[in-house]
């Protein structure tokens, strides 16, 4: 008897499916959802990084740089 058969072949397939299935949930539950705020603090860390460079730049005291 051969270990390659047509049920061994359905057995594995559906293994297969059901496993890229789960692996496809579980990615999605690790996703962080676009309502917890992400954006807004993406969005408030670039106007912080903004204002600190735009100060540094502005408030140079002459020092050689």
């Amino acid at each position: 008897m051969s270990i390659f058969n047509r049920r061994n072949a359905v057995v594995g397939w559906l293994v297969v499916k059901l496993g890229k299935r789960a692996a496809r949930k579980k990615a999605q539950g690790a996703v962080p959802a676009a309502r917890t705020g992400g954006v807004a603090a993406g969005a408030l860390a670039a106007l912080g990084g903004m204002l600190f460079f735009w100060r540094k730049k502005r408030g140079g005291d002459g020092g050689g740089e």
